[in-house]
C-alpha cells in the first residue's frame, strides 16, 4: 500500500472539482493498491468495505449469475469506479458487493473505506445526497409495486380467459341436461305408446336391441356436419322412404334420424322388428332414444373439456407440484396456450414445433409460465392481431432452448439493447409497464442460471430463451 498525492486524485474526473481541502482529506483517508492481472479487487456478495478507483491499468466488471460470470463491462479509463458504491445509504441496506472488480492487466487502485466516502458524500453533498436515496428508494419501491400489479394484471387476463373458455362448454352441458330431461320422459312415453298400441314384448325387445346396436354404431352429433350436400342428400333419401312407407311427417322425422346414423336401411330393419302398422311410432321413439344418446354424448364431451380446461389451469399455476423439480417443457407451453387461447384471434395461425427428445429442464415451472405467458401476450400485441406465432422447443449442447417467434412490426434496432431494462417500453402510455420483460430476464438468467437473447427485423422478431439442462437453482 502507498499513499497518492491530491494533485494525482484532481486529474480524475470524479474529483477534478473538489477542492485542496477536499482532495487533501480523501489523499489522507484512502491508500493506493496494485493488482496483477487476473487479481480480484473486490468480490460480488462480499461486505461492501471500500470504495474503489481506477488510477492506472484496466478493470473488468463481472456479475455472478446461478454460478456464470457475466462481463458487464471492461475499461481503462482513469476515474471509473466501483465497489462500496451505495454506502451513503448506510446501513438502512444491506451492504454487499454488487459485482465482482478484477484487474485485466497489473493495475493501481486508490482505496477508500466505504464509512469515509460515506461521510464524504452526506457532508460534502448533503443535497444530492437526498436525492440519490429519494431515488434508490422510489424507484425500488416502484419496482415492487408495479411488479405485483403486473403480475396482478397477468392472473386478471388469465382469470378472464378461463372464464371465458368454461363458460362455452358448461353452457352446452347446462343446455344439453336441461334438454337431456324432456327427451327421456318422451321416450318413455313413445315406449309405452308402442307397448300399447298392440305390440308384443318379443317385437319391443327387438326394437329395443336394435336401438342400442344403432345407438353403439352412431356416429355422434358432430360426425353428419363435415359435407352439408351429403346429409340433404341422405336426409331427402330417408324423408322419400318414409313417405313410401306411410310415417307422418317423414321429413321433420329424417333430420333427427340420420343425425343419428339411421338411413333406408336401418329403418327398413325397424320396420321388420316392430312392424309395418307401427313403424311410425317406433321411428318415433327411436329418434327420441337416439337424440338423448346425442345429448349425454354432447354432456360427455362438454365436461371433459371442462376437465382439460381446470388441468391446464393446474398445470399452468403448478398449485399441486413442487416449487423446483424437473418440467416438460412442451406441457408448459401448451398450458400457457390453452390459458390464453382467447388472446389469439381467428388471424393469427399458431404453429409449435417440440423437439420429442428433449429431456425434462429442472426448474420452477410456474415461473416459466410466466415467461412464456409475458413474450407471447408481447408478441400477440406486435402483431396487431393477425400474423403467425412460432413456438419451438430444441436442445443445443447443455441447454434447452425455446423460441417464440412473431411477424410483427419488429422491434427498433435502437431499442433491442432496452428491451430488457425495468420501465422501458415500446407501448402507448397506461399500456404497458415496461416490467414484462425484465421479470422474464431475472426468472431466466437470476433463477435458472440461463439466458434470454433477442433478434428483430420487420417480419420477424425472436425471443431465445436458454435454459440449461442441469439444475441451477
Amino acid at each position: 500500500m502507498t499513499d497518492v498525492a491530491p494533485e494525482r486524485l484532481r486529474e480524475l474526473f470524479l474529483f477534478e472539482d473538489l477542492d485542496e481541502r477536499k482532495l487533501a482529506w480523501l489523499a489522507a483517508a484512502g491508500t493506493v493498491r496494485s493488482y496483477g492481472e487476473g487479481e480480484p479487487i473486490c468480490v460480488q456478495g462480499d461486505p461492501a468495505e471500500s470504495f474503489f478507483v481506477l488510477l492506472e491499468g484496466g478493470l473488468s466488471m463481472v456479475q455472478l449469475v446461478r454460478g456464470h460470470e457475466a462481463e458487464l463491462t471492461r475499461t481503462e479509463q482513469p476515474g471509473v469506479y466501483g465497489g462500496a458504491v451505495q454506502a451513503y445509504i448506510g446501513d438502512r441496506i444491506d451492504q454487499r458487493y454488487q459485482h465482482t472488480l478484477r484487474a485485466t492487466r497489473p493495475t493501481r487502485i486508490f482505496v477508500l473505506p466505504a464509512r469515509k466516502f460515506a461521510k464524504a458524500v452526506r457532508e460534502w453533498h448533503p443535497m444530492a445526497t437526498h436525492l440519490l436515496e429519494g431515488v434508490f428508494f422510489g424507484m425500488s419501491n416502484a419496482r415492487r409495486i408495479v411488479d405485483q400489479r403486473e403480475r396482478l394484471t397477468a392472473l386478471g387476463t388469465l382469470t378472464a380467459g378461463l372464464t371465458h373458455e368454461l363458460n362455452n362448454p358448461a353452457a352446452a352441458a347446462s343446455r344439453a341436461s336441461a334438454e337431456l330431461g324432456d327427451r327421456l320422459h318422451s321416450a318413455q312415453r313413445r315406449l309405452t305408446e308402442l307397448a300399447a298400441g298392440g305390440v308384443d314384448c318379443e317385437r319391443v325387445a327387438a326394437v329395443v336391441s336394435l336401438e342400442q346396436r344403432l345407438a353403439g354404431a352412431a356416429p355422434g352429433p358432430r360426425a353428419v356436419a363435415g359435407d352439408p350436400l351429403a346429409v340433404s342428400d341422405a336426409e331427402d333419401e330417408l324423408g322419400d322412404w318414409l313417405d313410401e312407407h306411410g310415417v307422418p311427417g317423414a321429413h321433420d322425422l329424417a333430420p333427427g334420424l340420420v343425425a343419428a346414423g339411421v338411413g333406408p336401411e336401418q329403418a327398413a330393419e325397424v320396420a321388420a322388428a316392430a312392424g309395418e302398422d307401427r313403424l311410425a311410432a317406433a321411428l318415433a321413439w327411436l329418434a327420441e332414444v337416439l337424440e338423448v344418446a346425442q345429448l349425454q354424448a354432447e354432456i360427455a364431451e362438454a365436461t371433459g373439456r371442462i376437465t382439460a380446461l381446470l388441468d391446464s389451469a393446474r398445470q399452468y399455476s403448478q398449485l399441486d407440484r413442487a416449487p423446483y423439480q424437473p418440467a416438460d417443457l412442451a406441457e408448459l407451453l401448451d398450458s400457457t396456450l390453452t390459458m390464453l387461447r382467447r388472446k389469439i384471434g381467428p388471424k393469427v395461425t399458431l404453429r409449435t414445433s417440440y423437439d420429442p427428445d428433449l429431456p425434462p429442464v429442472p426448474a420452477y415451472a410456474a415461473e416459466l409460465n410466466q415467461v412464456w405467458t409475458n413474450l407471447i401476450v408481447n408478441a400477440l400485441y406486435a402483431m396487431g392481431g393477425a400474423g403467425t406465432l412460432a413456438i419451438s422447443t430444441a436442445r443445443d449442447g447443455a441447454y434447452a432452448v425455446v423460441t417464440v417467434a412473431d411477424t410483427g412490426g419488429g422491434i427498433p434496432e435502437d431499442d433491442l439493447d432496452r428491451v430488457f431494462t425495468p420501465f422501458f417500453t415500446t407501448k402507448p402510455v397506461g399500456q404497458g409497464t415496461g416490467l414484462g420483460l425484465d421479470i422474464s430476464w431475472r426468472i431466466v438468467v437470476d433463477r435458472h442460471g440461463g439466458d434470454i437473447r433477442v433478434a428483430s427485423r420487420p417480419g420477424d422478431t425472436r425471443f431465445e430463451v436458454r435454459l440449461p439442462l442441469e439444475g441451477a437453482a
